[in-house]
Order: structure tokens, then sequence, then C-alpha cells
């Protein structure tokens, strides 16, 4: 019975890590969050927001506003409803880069001292970090690439983000594509046994890794045949031309979410601000 148990759960974890999960909750992330109260936000004014709350953090060590702008970029975070994976990315990658160093602090001869510095410099790079994902989770490549282009960025760089979003999808498929070519021509091991599942998971990576050239290959040839479609349609003269420009910005308008955005977030920081003058 507990053989049977134990056997269930491990299928069922890697029923969940497979390539069909991982690509759904990237392209979930992308482009499934257009229905949120953060995608319904003007781009020009998270653009705003993004460099306030990414870099303002960065030049200050109070903790009451480090705590202020974190708990900000976790309601934002909550809003822009970011798929699980990017948030258990987000958890590991944090405690990679600051919490080893309370382990290793402690193993040299730290002690609780320690603690607060540690916790300054967390909040830091977590804050940054919800920042980036909220409001990239939040932006699909049009809006994107039109805030940009409002802010006076060249064209050709903002058409070049906006592409990577759109080259996303075509990179996941094709990536699953030649894993399945490998796995019709492979003969992986056996993976009943615990020695059969390490086995397995390093055949697993060994795959990947063997499937990293063709990729780039193939998305190559797929990006060529896209310049290509470009410049028959004209792209080089509409990324020149004032009107074309001035047609595609005309969908961006501020409305009253927008500044009562910008207006919470303020009273937040201002707030935090006075808080850390008081005490």
């Amino acid at each position: 019975m507990e053989m049977k148990f134990k056997k269930k759960l491990s299928e069922s974890i890697l029923d969940k890590f497979s390539i069909d999960f991982l690509r759904n909750q990237v392209l979930k992330n992308a482009y499934g969050n257009d229905d949120t109260v953060i995608a319904k936000l003007d781009p020009r004014v998270l653009l705003v927001w993004y460099l306030f709350v990414g870099l303002a953090p960065w030049f200050v060590n109070n903790l009451w506003f480090l705590m202020a702008c974190f708990l900000l970029v976790l309601v934002t975070t909550r809003l822009a409803r970011v798929a699980g994976l990017v948030l258990l990315l987000f958890g590991v990658g944090v405690f990679s880069q600051t919490g080893y160093l309370f382990v290793v602090s402690l193993l040299f001869g730290g002690d609780a001292s320690t603690v607060v510095p540690l916790l300054i410099l967390t909040l830091k790079v977590a804050t940054c970090s919800l920042a980036s994902i909220t409001v990239f989770s939040g932006l699909d490549p049009d809006r994107l690439s039109n805030g940009l282009m409002w802010y006076g960025c060249p064209e050709r760089l903002s058409f070049s983000i906006s592409y990577a979003y759109r080259i996303l999808p075509m990179l996941m498929e094709e990536f699953q594509s030649i894993l399945l070519s490998f796995r019709m021509r492979g003969n992986p091991p056996a993976h009943e046994t615990v020695r059969g599942k390490v086995r397995y998971l390093f055949y697993q990576v060994k795959v990947i890794m063997h499937a990293f050239y063709p990729l780039m290959l193939n998305t190559a040839k797929r990006s060529r045949t896209t310049v290509e479609a470009l410049e028959i349609k004209g792209y080089r003269y509409a990324a020149v031309n004032k009107a074309v420009k001035k047609i595609k910005l005309s969908t961006l308008k501020i409305t009253y979410n927008d500044l009562l955005f910008l207006a919470i977030s303020f009273f937040w920081i201002s707030l935090a601000v006075l808080a850390s003058t008081l005490f």
C-alpha cells in the first residue's frame, strides 16, 4: 500500500512538471492575463510606476520604506494573477541570492545582528523582482511596445521587445517538437525504481541539452522568414513615418483607474516615508 502511494505521488509530480505544463504556465503569464486589473491600466502609467518601484528601493536602506514597497508590489502581483510557476521561480531565486548568505554567516561565526542587513537586501531584491513580474505579466507585446515608443524609445528596439514576446509560443512549440522527435528515436531508461528515476532525470537533462542547437537553428530560419515578410509589407518605411506612429499610439489613453492606481501607490509610499521619519 505504501509503495503504491509513493509511486502515484512520484508520477503526479512528474506529470505536473511536464513540458506541456511548463509551456502552459509560461504562455499563461505572457498572454493569459489580459482581463486583470493591472492589464487594463495604461502602459505609460505602468512603466512610470515600475521605474519608481524598481529603482527607488536600491537607494534606500530604511526598513519601513522597503517593507511598504514590498507589500505594495505583493498586492499588485496578486492583482496581476501571475502564474504559479513564475512565483515558485521567484521564491527560489530570492532565497538563492540572499537566503544562503544568512546560513553561511551563521556557519562562519555570525549572529542575529546579520538578520537586519540581510532582510534589507532581501526586500530590495524581492520588491524589484515582483515589480518586474507585475508589469511584464500585465502588458501584452503590443501595449508594451506602444508604451516604450511613446516615451521616445527607438522603434526598432520596442519592436524587438514585442517580437521577443511573440516568438515565445513559437519557441515553446519548436522545443516540444524537438523533444518528441528525440523521444521517438531514443531509448529512455526504465524509471520504476529510485535509481531508475535518477537515471531518467539525467536522461531528460541530456536530451534538453542536445535539443538546444536544433532549437536555435530552426528559430533562426523562422526569424529570417518573418523579417522578409516585414520587409515586403514596408516595415522600414512605417518605422520612420510620423503619421503611422501617431495612428499606432492613438489607442493609448489615461483613464480614471490609472489615476486612482497612481494615487493609491503615492499615498501608500507617503505613509511609509512618514512612518520612517517618526520611528
